[in-house]
């Protein structure tokens, strides 16, 4: 039985999602009982509303949203992007496609029930910051999908009908319960919380304080 399991909340177009993940995985590295760990990925959408616009570019779209100056905008997504270097992760911004994630979180449920949870987590954020894939497409979710192993049949049976869409609506409603305020939120054994993509050493820490706590 795994004493210890982490539920991570986390969007597949959040850039600090990614860097969220791979500084936890970095943590569970050096983490002795990492095979007493479990890892299970929550659905949340940063942006319900978004919609892909081929007219607009990432920045534009961004801009147009948050009402900020492009320039502005490329500078504080340059900054994110050397911060995503800095965990090994390539974030390409100037192609990137701003895209509605309920589908692919809907994918990332039916993934979970068959044993695929970490590895189409991983591929999504892959896709999206490395590769400028669009999430919202359902022929690239089913593509994703079957590269990881997932049967494209029932896939494109998830994406045709509303399956797993109650799934995705309970973790989120759960996040507004548990008082989540952004993502990504890591809750290790329903007992502590860490918010945003902390530093390798306050993800160790939590590690290592729930662990002594249930070897007590």
């Amino acid at each position: 039985m795994d004493l210890l399991k982490i539920e991570i909340w986390s969007d597949f177009v959040c850039p600090f999602c990614y860097i969220g993940k791979r500084k936890l995985e970095q943590a569970l590295e050096t983490f002795p009982h990492r095979d007493e760990v479990t890892i299970q990925f929550k659905s949340y959408q940063l942006d319900p509303d978004a919609k892909y616009d081929p007219e607009l570019s990432f920045y534009e779209t961004f801009s147009k949203l948050k009402g900020m100056p492009l320039e502005q905008v490329k500078a504080m997504n340059e900054q994110v992007r050397q911060h995503a270097e800095q965990v090994g992760l390539t974030y390409h911004f100037d192609t990137m496609k701003y895209a509605n994630t309920f589908d692919a979180h809907r994918v990332a449920q039916y993934a979970e029930k068959n044993g695929k949870g970490d590895e189409i987590t991983e591929r999504f954020f892959y896709a999206h910051f490395t590769e400028s894939k669009l999430l919202s497409d359902q022929g690239t979710l089913v593509e994703l999908a079957s590269e990881v192993g997932l049967n494209e049949a029932e896939v494109k049976e998830v994406l045709e009908t509303n399956k797993f869409t109650e799934e995705v609506e309970a973790d989120i409603e759960m996040a507004q319960n548990i008082g989540v305020q952004g993502v990504p939120f890591f809750v290790f054994n329903r007992k502590y919380a860490v918010s945003g993509a902390q530093p390798t050493e306050t993800f160790l820490a939590a590690l290592e304080k729930v662990w002594e706590e249930e070897q007590a």
